[in-house]
């Protein structure tokens, strides 16, 4: 015990004086400045490292202290940065600080130092700095090539919507240098001559590849670009965990966007489980298995962390296992006993746990719509019986399942089709006729529409129409026609006739579908109406005729007048009295008729109204042609007869008639001034009356122009605009020139027909042929009475008996051939005429005389109409009638005196007239003289024989003035 005592007390002696140096070392301050300061430079995180250590503490001392770092750019003067990092100290410890730059590191040159100070509650004095370090650089521009220009970061990597600096650093010193942000120029600011900064701020995601900056001299010079990497690291949505069996945990999530960066290493995604302290590494980016724990454990929290390079998101979930059950899809889904109306389906699901109990729903679909859903609890087995199907029909069973304990998902849908068998078809076809007369026989083009799928319970091959005549009972005509056809033509005779129309399918015939035909005439006289149209369609309402009937049908044609109809018709029941006609055919415009008709309790159909309709008016597309006629100097009239109204767009409700005038200023009446489209002032007038095709254009000018033109208008507007006519009225009186000229040029034509089928006869009366003298009435009269054997002497056979001239009482004095005195002088307003005279002494009664005309010749002549007659006494003396001369010295003579007449006579006044004499007894015998010359009753007419020229011819004589005879042969002849 003492020696206890005593080795405490020397140990306590020991420690004394040591404690005594420690108190003495705290309490002291000491001078702790850091020494050993490095920099380093990481050009990757764009930071500045910097290590020191501290060597004036004590061995084995821990002090806390304070080190203020200071950071310069470009020189030291420029501090940029100050911080106090506090940290605890040991003796020959190093330390480590970064600081990462927003500005490239390769842009500017840096200057760093520090200094310290004892930070330590165990030393009570207030502290104080230590001296600065020295300051040491950092210029990675050391590392640079010689290239020109440098831009940088380089391939820097940053988070979506942070902000960015970059810079570039020129060699050459030059102001026009621009940078661009894909393609889009930036500006910045100049930190140094050779060095500007542009900061970019919340920068988006543009490519996987990268986003580009590059800078340029403007002048075509030095080039230089980055590659700035954009990541994006959206935080896990829609994290959920579930199991299928109760042992294995599937968990998912919706990862967001991948930006899948070449620069950037795939983002990680780590499940954590809080209670078991259990982690998992992701194998996936959207979900990740988890064994479930054997001790029975049944509430899990988990964590779902995302990381990547730059940053870290997580999301957390908490859940009991028995309530996240999501059974697997259910199998071997089959139909059987598969009837026309039922079906039975059976099915397997997978157990889960203990045999577990899974509810499945039973889902019926038909053309892609659910018609049932029936819910079913079992194990391992499922089976229903499905009802009420249509028959030859396509149906769809699926199935799901969930777990019964707690619903939490249904299982995957398992899908099996199926068709039900065939059936009679359960409904009669709609059946419709359209009667004709065709060669005087009814001929009945029978309608009927397809069975719905639903009726026809099956394919239809056929359809049998059965054609029984009412008035002949017993007799029937089957007809039996092959689908796809909907109608066929039935030639019937003036007889009722009842049709049965049938459809019919593998199992059988569907319920008969009747139609009366009667064998009265069908010309109904019924009321007509408009109708309408609407969007919806065409509103037809009608009132009904009788109360008995059974039904009524409404027929149409689906497309336009001008084509082939394509009947369509719509039944309906006896106690509608309107309905709605929609069709998907239906176009405006387009004027559709409706026929009502009455069916009656004997099936026979009875036309009650006629409607007519448009879906939309519009106005009219073409106008009508016009023919004018009667045109007068004040009016004139425009028809139209051929113009159709029915096959306009719209109902016509009248015409316009427009009419200019040249000076159009004034307007006939019934007209009303309007301007045209095109500006233009013209003259209308309304016909509000449609049936009216003609008018008539009144109180117009003579001799005017006018322009007139024709449009129909419909409620929605006029026709188009075309052309003007132009006309121009007559003067007043030339209608009443017509009516004389007309008549005048009519008879005219008549007198021309005639005179050219009365040719023959004219030209005999007007300008006979010149006739034959051998031909002469003459010479057989006096053959007839004296000599058979006479005949017509030559002119050189004649001897003349006299020629007496008889000249005009009041004529000028004639002078013959011995005073050759010009005939100028005398004047006749009578033809003369040549007398022959007979020379025999003992001649006694009426002086016969032959008288020779030519009418043809000398119109003058016809002043007389028969020859003079002048008695001769047989005494007279020979001075006063002597024989003439031979024929040939009278030629002479009048030869000569005729040439010399013509030169005196004027022209136009030498007219001849012909002259003959009677022939001698015996032709040919010149010398002998007739001694009983016959004695003619009556003087005889010749035509021409020798022409004699006017002035050697005296005028017949008057009865005031005496005869005198002149001789033709020359002078020295004597006067009578």
């Amino acid at each position: 015990m003492a020696l206890f005592a005593v080795f405490q007390t020397t140990f306590l002696l020991a420690l004394l004086p040591l404690r005594t140096y420690e108190s003495e070392v705290l309490s002291e301050p000491l001078p702790l400045t850091p020494e050993s300061l490095k920099v380093s430079v990481n050009s990757t995180r764009q930071c500045l490292h910097l290590q020191w250590t501290v060597h004036s503490l004590a061995y084995h001392q821990e002090l806390k202290m304070v080190f203020q770092i200071q950071i310069s750019r470009f020189k030291t003067s420029n501090v940029i940065w100050v911080e106090n990092y506090r940290t605890t100290v040991k003796r020959n410890r190093v330390l480590h600080w970064s600081w990462e730059s927003k500005l490239p590191l390769e842009c500017a040159a840096h200057f760093i130092r520090m200094r310290s100070m004892v930070d330590d509650a165990r030393i009570p004095k207030p502290g104080f700095w230590s001296n600065w370090s020295s300051w040491e650089e950092a210029d990675a521009q050391n590392s640079l090539g010689r290239d020109p220009l440098f831009v940088f970061p380089k391939d820097k990597l940053v988070e979506e919507g942070s902000n960015v600096t970059i810079c570039y650093v020129s060699r050459i010193h030059q102001d026009n240098i621009s940078c661009y942000l894909e393609g889009v120029q930036i500006y910045g600011e100049q930190l140094d001559r050779s060095v500007s900064a542009f900061e970019l701020k919340n920068v988006s995601f543009i490519r996987k590849k990268g986003t580009n900056v590059f800078c340029k001299v403007d002048q075509g010079g030095a080039l230089g670009g980055i590659v700035l990497f954009v990541s994006m690291l959206e935080e896990p949505k829609d994290f959920s965990c579930e199991t299928q069996d109760l042992k294995t945990l599937t968990c998912t999530w919706d990862p967001g966007s991948d930006t899948g960066l070449s620069k950037q290493p795939s983002q990680s995604y780590t499940l954590f489980e809080s209670f078991s302290g259990k982690k998992t590494l992701c194998k996936h980016r959207n979900w990740c298995n988890w064994q479930v724990a054997q001790d029975s454990q049944e509430t899990y929290n988990f964590t779902l962390v995302a990381e990547n390079y730059l940053r870290k998101r997580s999301v957390s979930i908490l859940f009991n296992l028995t309530q996240r059950v999501h059974p697997m899809t259910p199998y071997k889904l089959f139909p059987k006993n598969v009837g026309a109306t039922n079906a039975t389906m059976t099915w397997k699901v997978h157990s889960i746990g203990n045999n577990s109990t899974l509810l499945c729903q039973l889902e019926l679909l038909a053309e892609g719509k659910v018609i049932q859903q029936h819910n079913v609890s079992i194990k391992v087995n499922g089976e229903y019986l499905l009802s009420e199907l249509e028959p030859d029909t396509e149906y769809v069973a699926r199935v799901r399942c969930a777990y019964t304990n707690h619903f939490w998902k249904w299982s995957e849908l398992i899908s099996q089709k199926f068709n039900t068998a065939e059936a009679a078809p359960s409904e009669a076809p709609d059946v419709w006729r359209n009667m004709k007369m065709v060669s005087g026989h009814p001929t009945v083009s029978l309608f009927w529409k397809p069975l719905s799928k639903v009726h026809a319970n099956g394919k239809i091959l056929f359809y049998n129409v059965i054609v029984e005549n009412l008035d002949k009972p017993s007799r029937l005509e089957v007809l039996s026609i092959p689908a796809p056809a909907r109608s066929t033509e039935l030639t019937l005779s003036q007889c009722s006739y009842q049709i049965h129309v049938t459809a019919h399918n593998n199992v059988g015939p569907s319920p008969a579908s009747v139609i009366v035909i009667s064998g009265g005439p069908g010309n109904e006289e019924v009321e007509s109406g408009r109708v309408n149209g609407t969007e919806d369609g065409f509103s037809v309402s009608w009132k009904p005729q009788s109360g008995d009937a059974t039904g009524y049908v409404v027929e149409w044609c689906d497309g336009p007048q001008d084509l082939p109809c394509v009947l369509q018709w719509k039944n309906l029941g006896p106690n509608t009295t309107s309905t709605v006609i929609s069709s998907g055919a239906f176009r405006p415009g387009v004027r559709y008729n409706f026929r009502i008709y009455e069916i009656s309790a004997k099936r026979m159909a009875h036309l009650l109204e006629t409607k007519a309709g448009y879906l939309e008016e519009l106005a009219p597309s073409d106008n009508p042609q016009v023919v004018m006629s009667n045109l007068t100097s004040h009016s004139f009239t425009l028809s139209w007869k051929d113009y159709s109204t029915e096959s306009q767009p719209g109902f016509i409700q009248g015409y316009h008639v427009y009419l200019k005038t040249k000076a159009g200023e004034h307007c006939p009446p019934a007209f009303e001034k309007t301007v045209l489209p095109e500006d233009s002032v013209c003259c209308r007038h309304t016909i509000d009356n449609p049936e009216q095709k003609t008018f008539v254009v009144e109180n117009l000018q003579p001799e005017s122009i006018y322009e007139f033109f024709v449009t129909p208008y419909t409620s929605v507007g006029e026709g188009p605009l075309d052309a003007f006519t132009k006309i121009t009225t007559p003067d007043e009186y030339s209608h009443i020139l017509i009516r004389i000229i007309l008549p005048m040029i009519f008879c005219v034509l008549i007198v021309m027909i005639i005179c050219y089928l009365k040719r023959q006869w004219l030209k005999e009366k007007c300008y006979p042929d010149i006739p034959d003298p051998y031909k002469s009435s003459v010479l057989s009269l006096i053959k007839s009475k004296e000599n058979p054997h006479l005949t017509i002497m030559n002119v050189n056979d004649c001897v003349p008996d006299a020629i007496e001239v008889i000249n005009k009482p009041e004529g000028s004095k004639i002078q013959f051939l011995g005073t050759r005195k010009s005939l100028t002088e005398t004047e006749f307003t009578k033809p003369a005429y040549i007398y022959l005279l007979p020379t025999e002494k003992n001649y006694s009664g009426p002086g016969p005389c032959i008288c020779f005309e030519n009418f043809t010749y000398n119109q003058a002549a016809s002043d007389f109409a028969s020859c003079g007659h002048f008695p001769v006494t047989p005494q007279a003396p020979p001075h006063q009638l002597g024989p003439l001369t031979s024929p040939e010295n009278l030629l002479k003579a009048l030869e000569q005196n005729y040439m010399n007449s013509l030169g005196e006579i004027p022209a136009g006044e030498a007219n001849l007239n012909y002259v003959s004499q009677l022939a001698s007894p015996t032709s040919g015998d010149k010398d002998s003289l007739p001694t009983n010359p016959p004695e003619p009753a009556l003087c005889s007419e010749y035509k021409m024989q020798m022409a004699i020229p006017l002035g050697l011819a005296s005028a017949p004589p008057s009865e005031n003035s005496s005869l005198s005879s002149t001789t033709l042969l020359g002078q020295g002849e004597h006067y009578c």
